[in-house]
């Protein structure tokens, strides 16, 4: 039997037998994208998050099924409106790369990996509301010395991004 032991805004804490984890409200997954520029750049973000009490390196992502998203919303439409309000572009073409668990013993919540293709920049990006997201577009020849530059400048790099990288190198781009 499932109890909820607290129900915020946007999470809430569960307790399955002996097992307590953390399920978001109003929300039927995560997106995570992997954009790459004709210039074989990755297109990362920079923004504060408030858990890590710092600056964090991540792959842009969003919620799907959250107070922004139409009900019918698929994941690709999802990746590609999150792209777009995060980096400011306009991705022509959107693919499934896998899909899994985020954190199994933490979270119920899914996330998907989608591929984005074709970019076009309409702005400079930011995210909506009060994000503040720099977004950083980065070679995948040198990605892996940018990341450790950013990583000692005290910024945390995100495990997902090397996903991003491991994908970037396949021929689905």
């Amino acid at each position: 039997m499932i109890r909820t032991l607290h129900k915020g805004e946007f999470l809430e804490l569960k307790r399955d037998r002996h097992w307590e984890y953390v399920s978001r409200v109003q929300a039927r997954g995560a997106v995570v994208i992997i954009a790459l520029t004709d210039q074989r750049e990755l297109v990362l973000v920079e923004q504060t998050r408030i858990p890590q009490q710092g600056k964090t390196i991540e792959l842009p992502a969003g919620i799907v099924g959250d107070a922004d998203s139409p009900d019918d919303e698929s994941f690709e439409s999802a990746a590609l409106r999150e792209l777009l309000e995060e980096t400011g572009f306009r991705g022509s073409e959107a693919f499934l790369l896998t899909q899994g668990p985020t954190a199994a013993g933490l979270t119920s919540e899914q996330l998907t990996l989608i591929g984005v293709k074709g970019l076009v920049r309409e702005h400079a990006g930011g995210g909506v509301g009060d994000e503040d997201i720099s977004v950083h577009l980065v070679p995948l020849d040198g990605a892996h010395a940018w990341l450790e530059s950013k990583r000692a400048e005290g910024l945390r790099v995100e495990p997902r991004v090397y996903a991003g990288l491991y994908f970037a190198a396949t021929d689905r781009f």
